[in-house]
């Protein structure tokens, strides 16, 4: 019996340490409790601050496009020399001429002719073969269309991108080799 008793004290004196325990920890709440009331007291006695003016608001102004007619700005070109929207595109039906499958600075203008009045250009291609061209003719890949020929230089005008979507007429020449 004794060792029953020996427990029994032990757990007795476990129970009035955690008895007196729990004033102390409930004081340690109420402390807490106690300084955030006195925070809440003394931050209401404080007088209160001033909330700005909203700043004022301008009405609002509307605009009237009046440009209508004119050229959109969201659309890439204008008005400088052929770019963008003016309708200047190679002519994709055409069928090719056979120097259009050469590069201008491949061929070599080498003579002309006339004949019954009309001037002809005698162009060379790099495999040697000579050709007779014509005032209309095409030739290089650029839609080189010819527009005139002298004794000396057949001069063509070429229909080039222009970097910005479109298409811009490039004038060159392909001269005499002497």
């Amino acid at each position: 019996m004794r060792q029953y008793n020996s427990q029994f004290r032990l757990g007795a004196a476990w129970a009035w340490m955690l008895l007196a325990g729990v004033p102390v920890g409930l004081s340690a709440c109420s402390s807490a409790d106690d300084e955030l009331t006195r925070f809440i007291e003394d931050t209401r006695k404080e007088p209160g601050g001033k909330v700005p003016s909203l700043p004022e608001i301008k009405p609002y102004e509307t605009y009237v496009y009046a440009a209508a007619d004119r050229r959109s700005p969201f659309i890439p070109g204008g008005s400088g020399g052929g770019s963008g929207m003016n309708g200047l595109r190679p002519d994709s039906k055409r069928n090719r001429e056979f120097l259009e499958q050469f590069s201008l600075d491949t061929l070599k203008m080498v003579g002309t002719l006339k004949l019954g009045g009309h001037m002809y250009g005698l162009v060379q291609t790099k495999d040697g073969l000579v050709h007779r061209v014509s005032g209309g003719n095409y030739m290089g890949q650029a839609d080189g269309k010819i527009t005139d020929i002298s004794p000396a230089k057949i001069i063509l005008t070429e229909i080039v991108p222009d970097g910005l979507g479109g298409y811009m007429e490039r004038p060159a020449a392909l001269g005499l080799n002497e």
